[in-house]
């Protein structure tokens, strides 16, 4: 079944939908990014204060980006996240947290992606409470946002977006290869050349496990609609900003690279976000056909065929 169709049947079986919530109001809800605080000033003194401030308090700075105009995007791993990562499949997807700093007008808002909810989106066995905590020392915790209400712990673990999109265990298969040293050299080429328009910000090893991940950026075209600023800008339009969604991810696991559908891995970030209308997932339907053919271009592989 095609993806734009799966849109499309969505549309029409909104009442099928497994996005509700429907835990108790008892629960605790969480969201996908916490407010650190806000700043004056230039982008670039911003994050040379908020990499100090990480690196006093633990964290490695592994890459940073700036997508688009107006935001830079610091990622960050310590000890804490690679273990985490190492005891769950496909851990390595929460071996690494976001810090953003997004302006707005005159003022700088500084996130990062909540550890709690990731955790829980990604079924890790740890909780990441610690790196929680870790980050809310180091530069701040004014409260999470990213979604009115908020999801609990046991929806984010069997989330999906609606009737016929995809779960977290139901990985995009990119591309494999003989060994998994080769899939790696693969992926370094690849990017290196820019290939589906993907460049490397960051890649992690996750000790004691033949599994890498990747965070790449994505400038593809308008007509490809793969690229980072075309997606966000109709999606991220709210005043606070959600730029912690990005970079995006590739997996190296094994032999085979990964990465989430883009009907997950974009729902997760912006949950509330609805079906259809302006600034909705209609007004980007065509990125996770484009999203797949960029990242398997950047994976070594040729887009369209099976595994």
């Amino acid at each position: 079944m095609s993806r734009q169709l799966s849109f499309v049947l969505s549309f029409t079986l909104l009442w099928l939908s497994g996005a509700a919530l429907a835990a108790d109001n008892d629960e605790t809800r969480l969201k996908p990014f916490v407010l650190a605080g806000t700043t004056s000033g230039t982008l670039q003194d911003a994050a040379r204060d908020t990499r100090a401030k990480l690196k006093a308090g633990g964290f490695d700075v592994v890459g940073e980006v700036s997508p688009y105009e107006g935001t830079t995007i610091l990622v960050v791993t310590n000890a804490s996240l690679k273990n985490a990562a190492a005891q769950t499949k496909f851990g390595a997807y929460g071996a690494v947290q976001r810090i953003t700093l997004s302006k707005v007008g005159e003022q700088i808002q500084i996130a990062y992606t909540n550890p709690l909810y990731m955790a829980n989106a990604y079924r890790m066995k740890s909780d990441l409470a610690d790196v929680r905590a870790a980050l809310a020392k180091a530069i701040g915790d004014e409260g999470e946002y990213g979604s009115e209400k908020g999801l609990t712990a046991k929806k984010l673990r069997k989330y999906h977006y609606k009737f016929l999109m995809p779960y977290f265990d139901e990985p995009l298969k990119l591309v494999e290869f003989s060994s998994h040293e080769a899939a790696l050299k693969a992926v370094e080429a690849a990017l290196a050349k820019n290939a589906g328009g993907v460049t490397k910000v960051y890649r992690v090893d996750i000790p004691g496990k033949k599994e890498s991940v990747f965070g790449v950026k994505i400038s593809g075209s308008e007509e490809e609609c793969s690229g980072d600023k075309y997606i966000m800008e109709r999606i991220d339009f709210k005043p606070m900003k959600s730029s912690g969604h990005l970079p995006y991810e590739m997996l190296v696991s094994g032999t085979m690279v990964y990465a989430l559908p883009a009907e997950f891995r974009i729902a997760i970030s912006f949950p509330d976000l609805s079906m259809m209308g302006s600034n909705s997932f209609a007004s980007i339907m065509c990125a996770p056909n484009s999203l797949e053919a960029a990242l398997t271009l950047a994976a070594g592989g040729t887009p369209g065929d099976d595994f």
